[in-house]
């Protein structure tokens, strides 16, 4: 994104600015519009710089939220539907990237012959599942439809052993429900009840509109949804998914078979062509249930069952009715007002399904070297800072940080795109044919998954598409990633000046590196295998650092009585508290962050927690956020900015911050983790 013309409003600063002369007019600098000036720094800072544009933003009828974060991928995913146009309309050479991505993209925007399909193209699936006469046959089905990304009550996968992360094994966990997570089946207020409702609504029109009367619909998805329920009652909450130990669970496939003879582990993973004597039993509870309930629940109900999910899975590729269907029922989920654009529907499906081969032609586009470079040095810069905070900690001992500093510099940074893309020729792609198209294209996609089966890790692999606006840290490679999509304006901006970069994407860099020694990353050795590399003496007092964190946002009320959730967002929040911790200390390291020359009218320190304030500048439909509490990892973000500010004692410096002010901690009671 090009840099804006920058100015800042007038603002009482309450004695936090000195007395040093402005920079030069020639010095390069970003606008933060919005902030609010009647509130105190030190009482809400999220207010302070956010507070007038939230107030006034209007989040479009299409989407959910607005602002930067995630919600920077609307204004990327019109990038992407302009270069689809144009490939979509050029003469390309049969085979290339452009004729994939620019006929993919055509055949999902002729609404008119999708339309006239009706539901033609799952008939055969629906014909199939008809077919079925016993258990046998349903996992055979089962198998099938995993190989073209339907899944169902079996959700499988290739990736890295945790106890071994150069070997890829096979791995399946749990699986087979239509809602979020499991408690949306069994809550009981109000707003759990409308959803539980629209939901089995969804699933009754979905029947109707594969001709089912509705007397017939209206059961089916009665049945269809208890069935779910029943799976959804083994399944592990959100926070227990966090426990990396008890999530991994490696079996042989003789055992397997023998523990469940319903489910014919070995003739499940012969179908799928998963040739391998043992995989990863993620959560063994939902597959002891699924194997109870092949038997106990009839072949006809799994058949309405199989129906059900099937229909679903393909709504979105189908014709208007079932689009409009499924719409219907995310509303109620999400607060989204209206349906996307039809072009943003298909740009999106584009990046899901052939991810790399669009990726090339943004890159080309919008991501220079020079930001590749810079970038660079900004992690160098934080990686160094992170190691000087690391060898000054005061209560862990030296061999754990000698292990500590080890797994920081192991640490490989990739940034902008791969340095191979993924080869889609087998991939075959028609102007005329949306939904084979899509069923292309995951069958590719898991043939690529399936190829890696006990083979080496390759760690030159991504896994998100550079246009995203996002970045992550991969424990099992020990990686941190930043594509092209996130270097950008606010979070990066060539022309800036240091305070904003680091408030900005250094505060990310140094979220994602911290991610590297939160809760379940620091399992995890420099190797990217489970181990432990911690004295027990120090591990105790890290988990009680991080219980810390946990109570502290769990006091957090978000929306209504609605309270972060302390225990699902630990690792987000503690990387968040490190994440500006270190990029301060990196930023204090550069020319201007040891100097104290305002610019706009802010010191240099200013600017960088100002800039940590914009890069969550975000503002959400209240069904969305209540969305996002129960199942994101990540806190809302007014608290990605105060929970780590109220624990930065140079914060409470920057901005004059006093005990009578909302946001004040004592120094004693402040997090003080990495």
């Amino acid at each position: 994104m090009k840099k804006s013309a920058l100015f800042f409003a007038t603002a009482i600063l309450l004695g936090a600015c000195n007395n040093a002369p402005e920079k030069g007019a020639n010095k390069a600098f970003t606008d933060i519009q919005g902030i609010d000036s009647t509130v105190k720094p030190g009482d809400n800072f999220f207010r302070y710089v956010n507070g007038r544009w939230y107030d006034t933003a209007q989040i479009p009828g299409s989407q959910t939220g607005v602002g930067a974060y995630m919600f920077m991928n609307y204004p990327q995913r019109l990038r992407l539907q302009a270069i689809l146009d144009d490939a979509s309309k050029a003469k390309n050479t049969p085979g290339s990237i452009e004729q994939k991505v620019g006929d993919f993209y055509a055949s999902g925007m002729d609404t008119i012959t999708i339309n006239k399909r009706g539901f033609d193209p799952i008939k055969p699936v629906l014909a199939r599942i008809d077919s079925i006469s016993n258990v046998p046959a349903l996992m055979k089905f089962i198998a099938d439809e995993i190989q073209v990304n339907n899944v169902s009550i079996v959700a499988f996968s290739v990736a890295p052993d945790n106890k071994n992360s150069s070997m890829n094994i096979a791995h399946v966990s749990q699986a087979g429900i239509g809602l979020p997570e499991r408690d949306y089946y069994f809550k009981t207020d109000a707003s759990s009840a409308g959803i539980q409702a629209a939901y089995k609504k969804y699933l009754a029109t979905l029947f109707e509109l594969t001709g089912s009367d509705t007397a017939t619909a209206t059961k089916n998805a009665g049945l269809a949804y208890g069935i779910e329920k029943q799976l959804a009652s083994s399944h592990r909450t959100n926070i227990e998914l966090r426990d990396i130990n008890a999530n991994y669970n490696k079996m042989s496939v003789a055992d397997l078979a023998k523990k469940h003879p319903n489910i014919g582990w070995v003739s499940l993973l012969s179908n799928v062509g998963a040739k391998t004597d043992s995989l990863d039993l993620a959560q063994p509870p939902y597959y002891n249930k699924l194997n109870t309930l092949l038997k106990s629940i009839s072949i006809n109900d799994w058949k309405v069952y199989l129906k059900a999910y099937s229909i679903n899975s393909s709504a979105g590729v189908l014709s208007k009715p079932f689009v409009d269907a499924a719409f219907e029922f995310n509303k109620v989920l999400s607060g989204q007002a209206v349906q996307k654009s039809r072009g943003e529907i298909i740009a999106s499906a584009v990046d899901q399904s052939l991810g790399e081969a669009l990726a090339q032609l943004y890159v080309k586009k919008y991501f220079t070297e020079n930001a590749k470079k810079h970038m660079l040095e900004l992690v160098n810069n934080l990686q160094k800072a992170f190691e000087a905070r690391i060898s000054k900690l005061d209560w862990m001992s030296d061999s754990t940080k000698q292990k500590a500093r080890e797994k920081l510099y192991a640490i490989t940074k990739k940034i902008g795109y791969p340095d191979k893309w993924k080869d889609y020729s087998d991939v075959k792609i028609v102007r005329d044919k949306y939904f084979e198209n899509v069923v292309s294209a995951a069958a590719h996609n898991y043939q690529y998954e399936l190829a890696k089966l006990n083979k080496p890790v390759d760690k030159t692999e991504w896994f998100t598409t550079p246009p995203t606006v996002t970045a992550y840290y991969n424990p099992f490679a020990n990686e941190i990633v930043f594509p092209a999509g996130i270097l950008q304006t606010p979070y990066f901006d060539e022309a800036a000046d240091d305070a904003l970069n680091y408030g900005g994407i250094g505060m990310v860099i140094g979220h994602e590196m911290t991610h590297a020694f939160d809760d379940q990353g620091a399992q995890f050795d420099k190797n990217g295998n489970v181990a432990n590399w911690w004295t027990k003496d120090d591990y105790t007092k890290f988990k009680a650092k991080t219980q810390q964190v946990i109570d502290l946002y769990s006091s957090f009320t978000v929306l209504d009585s609605l309270h972060i959730k302390g225990a699902l967002t630990v690792g987000e929040n503690t990387a968040d508290v490190g994440g500006v911790a270190i990029a301060y200390d990196a930023f204090k390291l550069t020319k201007e962050g040891q100097d104290t020359a305002r610019i706009g009218g802010f010191t240099p320190d200013q600017r960088f927690f100002l800039s940590v304030a914009r890069i969550w500048r975000v503002k959400m439909k209240d069904e969305f956020l209540r969305l996002w509490i129960n199942n994101n990892p990540h806190s809302a973000p007014m608290w990605r900015v105060n929970g780590p500010l109220m624990n930065s004692t140079h914060f409470y410096d920057a901005f004059n911050v006093q005990p009578e002010d909302k946001m004040y901690v004592a120094d004693s009671a402040r997090l003080k983790i990495w």
